[in-house]
C-alpha cells in the first residue's frame, strides 16, 4: 500500500508541477510556451508516468479516475481513500513548490471558467466523461492494448486541453483544480472542477459497461 501511495504522490507531483508549470512559465515569458504547448505539457507528463508508475499504482493521478475504477470494480473500496489522499498530497506538494519558484504568479496554473461557471460544468463533465472512456478501455483490455494505454490516455488529454482548455481550463482532475487554487488563494468556481469530472468519470463506467455486455 504503501509504494502504490508514494507512487500516486510522486505520480501527481509531476503532472501538477509540469502541467501547471508550463501555464505559470508561459505566463512569466509572456506567452513563451504557448497554448499548445501547455496543451502538450499535459498530455506528455501523463503519457510519461504513466509508463513509469503504471505498473505500480497504475497511475491514476487524479481523484475521479480513482473513483470510477472504484466503481467498476477495478480499485478496491479500501484502498480508494488511500489513492485520493495521494494525488491531493502530490497536488499540494507541486502548487506550493511552484509558489516557491514564482512567488509573484497570482494564479500558479488555477482553472477558471473563461464563460460562465455552467458552460464549464458541462464541458468539464464530458471531457472527463470521454477521457474516461478510454481510461477504462485500454486500462482492462489485452496486454497488447495496454502497452499503448500511455499513448491513448495522453493523446485524448493533449486533444482535450488543445480545444477546450481556453474555455474551462479542461482540468478533469480534481486535485489538479484544488491544489493551485487553494494555493493561490483562487477558490472562486472551485466547485465546478471538484463535481463535474467526479460526475463524468463516475458516468463512463455504466456506459462502458453497457456498450461491453456480451449479448
Amino acid at each position: 500500500m504503501l509504494r502504490k501511495s508514494v507512487s500516486e504522490i510522486i505520480g501527481t507531483f509531476a503532472l501538477v508541477f509540469c502541467g501547471t508549470g508550463a501555464i505559470v512559465i508561459d505566463n512569466v515569458t509572456k506567452g513563451g510556451v504557448s497554448h499548445a504547448g501547455v496543451a502538450i505539457t499535459f498530455g506528455l507528463i501523463v503519457m510519461a508516468m504513466i509508463y513509469g508508475l503504471g505498473d505500480i499504482s497504475g497511475a491514476h493521478l487524479n481523484p475521479a479516475v480513482s473513483i470510477a475504477f472504484a466503481l467498476a470494480g477495478r480499485l478496491p473500496m479500501k484502498m480508494l481513500g488511500v489513492y485520493i489522499l495521494s494525488e491531493i498530497t502530490g497536488a499540494f506538494l507541486a502548487s506550493f513548490t511552484l509558489r516557491l519558484l514564482f512567488p509573484t504568479d497570482e494564479f500558479l496554473g488555477a482553472t477558471l471558467p473563461a464563460g460562465s461557471a455552467g458552460q464549464s460544468f458541462v464541458l468539464e463533465l464530458l471531457l472527463t466523461f470521454f477521457l474516461m472512456l478510454v481510461v477504462i478501455s485500454v486500462a482492462t483490455g489485452p496486454k497488447e492494448q495496454g502497452l499503448f494505454a500511455g499513448i491513448a490516455i495522453g493523446s485524448v488529454i493533449l486533444l482535450e486541453a488543445m480545444f477546450a482548455g481556453p474555455i474551462c481550463g479542461a482540468s478533469m482532475n480534481p486535485a489538479r483544480s484544488l491544489a493551485p487554487a487553494v494555493v493561490s488563494g483562487h477558490l472562486e468556481n472551485l466547485w465546478v472542477y471538484l463535481t463535474a469530472p467526479v460526475i463524468g468519470a463516475a458516468l463512463a463506467i455504466p456506459t462502458w459497461k453497457f456498450l461491453n455486455a456480451k449479448k
